[in-house]
């Protein structure tokens, strides 16, 4: 399962940002995610559970932004949603489009706590 490495390197960045920005704990993280990323979204939820464990962002809700494949015909300019195994133009059909949305994986936001809270397990 590579989702939980992936998830590893966005908690990475997360810490980092913490960190940087003297927070003592993330709230919530933000991740767009596009139809043709590879990223399989339950998975990094479920990962995500996993390798938050520990850092700064322990607590932290995971939102995913799901992207559709967007593309713009190079024949006749058209942009449109496309479905993953069917690239074409979704106006003249033509095959020769560019891809300007659907292959992202991008850390979105990040919601970070400035106040020293305790939670009820660390007390206990």
């Amino acid at each position: 399962m590579h989702e939980l490495s992936i998830c590893r390197g966005l908690l990475a960045q997360v810490e980092r940002a913490a960190e940087a920005n003297g927070a003592h704990h993330v709230s919530r993280v933000t991740v767009r995610i596009g139809a043709l990323s590879g990223v399989e979204p339950e998975l990094l939820r479920r990962a995500f559970e996993v390798a938050r464990q520990g850092g700064h962002a322990r607590a932290a809700v995971l939102d995913i932004i799901e992207v559709p494949v967007s593309v713009r015909c190079e024949a006749c300019g058209a942009m449109g949603v496309v479905t993953s195994g069917n690239l074409a133009c979704p106006d003249c059909g033509n095959w020769r489009v560019e891809l300007v949305a659907g292959d992202e994986l991008l850390l979105e936001s990040i919601e970070l706590d400035e106040q020293d809270t305790v939670d009820a397990e660390e007390v206990a």
